[in-house]
This record gives structure tokens, sequence and C-alpha cells, in this order.
């Protein structure tokens, strides 16, 4: 029997994109009364609220892909971590959630098990370890990129334990038992290599730039370019919507000091030629000759 998070009635973020997904589940199960319960439990808190710079319980237990007792911090220490919560017997928002983070996975030139972790958990105590296996073949192999056995981590745990994480990072969620379904909202998350939750990111579409961006930024600048440190002084992100936007006043800053910096070149310039100039117009015309 699978058991409900406990979760506290707090506002959330939720994603215009459950609800569409609540009136497809009540189309497909054929249960009239579905979109009514799901209203009334989103009401009470069902969603996504954001815990940033909140430290993650890293001594967390759960069971990996082989059947192996893990910690949580076993992935932390080196690089940002992506973390998503599903299950994976859902039989429809988790599929989409795990299909868009593999799409941006895909379109970032960053590596899985390389620059960053992904650590995926299922938040239904009932699953085994040999869906957790399944879930992981199919996408690492659709991934395709060398690494990324070793980096995208599939996780089964304990009620408690999921519980425990599920508050950490806000994830609101419940369990239908009519329909035998968990309701929840759809997001990611970006964690510091320390495990301090650093960005998130809504829906079932993650924009390569802004997960770019937030794991160089939640990596402390130490995995990317310096042309992503410079797109971070033009774009700041935004909680409210979970992307990064243009920074007006960074921008205007960095286009005052060009400017500046033109002028004072340009300055400096004009004062050498006259200067040689004058050198030139002081020497006697026969030496020139």
């Amino acid at each position: 029997m699978k058991r409900a998070s406990s979760t506290s009635p707090q506002p959330s973020f939720l994603p215009a994109l459950v609800t569409l997904w609540a009136f497809a589940i009540m189309a497909a199960t054929g249960l009239p009364g579905l979109a009514q319960r799901l209203d009334s439990q989103f009401a009470d808190g069902i969603g996504i609220d954001q815990r940033l710079d909140e430290q993650v319980p890293l001594d967390l237990e759960f069971t990996d892909s082989e059947g192996r007792a893990v910690k949580l911090g076993d992935y932390f220490g080196d690089r940002p971590v992506l973390l998503s919560l599903v299950y994976y017997e859902c039989p429809m928002l988790c599929t989409q959630v795990l299909n868009g983070q593999l799409r941006s996975f895909r379109a970032l030139s960053f590596d899985i098990g390389e620059e960053f972790e992904v650590v995926t958990v299922s938040i239904d105590p009932g699953e085994t370890p040999k869906l957790a296996a399944a879930k992981k073949k199919e996408y690492v192999g659709r991934y395709g990129r060398e690494k990324a056995a070793d980096g995208w981590h599939f996780l089964t745990g304990s009620q408690e334990e999921i519980t425990r994480l599920a508050e950490a990072v806000g994830f609101n969620y419940s369990y239908d038992s009519e329909t035998d379904l968990y309701i929840h909202g759809s997001g990611i998350m970006v964690l510091t290599p320390t495990g301090k939750l650093a960005r998130y990111y809504y829906g079932i579409d993650y924009g390569v730039k802004d997960l770019r961006l937030g794991m160089v930024e939640a990596a402390d600048n130490k995995i990317g370019s310096p042309v992503d440190q410079l797109l971070l002084t033009c774009y700041q992100y935004d909680p409210s919507t979970g992307k990064y936007g243009f920074a007006i006043m960074n921008s205007l800053r960095i286009g005052g000091f060009a400017t500046v910096a033109a002028l004072v070149g340009f300055v400096t310039v004009m004062i050498r030629r006259d200067r040689s100039t004058e050198v030139v117009s002081a020497v006697p015309t026969e030496t020139r000759t």
C-alpha cells in the first residue's frame, strides 16, 4: 500500500502544466470526481516551494539501481548536482520531466559524470531497484555519452527518507488512493557541490542556457568558460520564473565601463598623436630632410 508524504500547507509555485496533467489523468481514468479532488489537494499545498540556499540532509539513505545501500552525500563533493523527484511507474508527468531533462542534457556541452551529477529519486516507497535499473538503462542509453552511467543515479528508498528529502527541497506531494497515483508538481533543482539548493526550474522543458548558467553559479564558476562568466554578469536568476533574465543594470554598468574605456583609449591615442606631431614639428627642416 502506498503512503502519502506528510506535507505542510505552505504557498507553492504550481506549474500550469500540473493542471493540464490533472485533467489528462481524469480523462484517462474516467473518474469524474478526480479533478475536484486534485483542485482540493492543490489548494492544500501540493506543488514546489523554493528553499534556496538551504542545506539538503546528505545523511539520507537510499538504495541505488544495483540494490546497494547509498547515502545522498555519496553524490556530492566535486560537482553540482541536478536533483529530480519522480516515480518510475508514473503514467504521464514524471516521464515528461525525465524526457525534458534528457532533451536539455543532450543539448548541453557539459557532460553528466564530468561537469555535473544527476540524482533521480522515486517518491514511491514501493518501487524497487529493478524499476530504477530499467529507467537508468533507458535514459542513460538515450543520452549516449561515455560517463553517464557513473554520473546519473536512480534511487529508491523508504517513506521516511523520501519524506525528509521532499520536505527539505520543498517538494509537496500527495497520494490519491482511488487512482493509485501520486499528485505532484513538475520541476527539477540544482544543488551546489556541498548540497545547498541553488536553483529551481519548473515545468517539463528546461532551457539549456538556464541550466548551464545555474550549474556554473552552483559550482562557483569552477566549471564553464569565461563566456559563461560574462553572461552571468548580463543575466540574473529570477526565482519567480526559474529562469535567467537580462540584468538591465548590470548591462548598463558594463556598457558604461566599455564606453569610458573606449573614450580613455581614444583620448590616449590622440594625446600621443599630438605629442608625436609636436616632436616632429620641433625638429629643424634640414635635419628632417
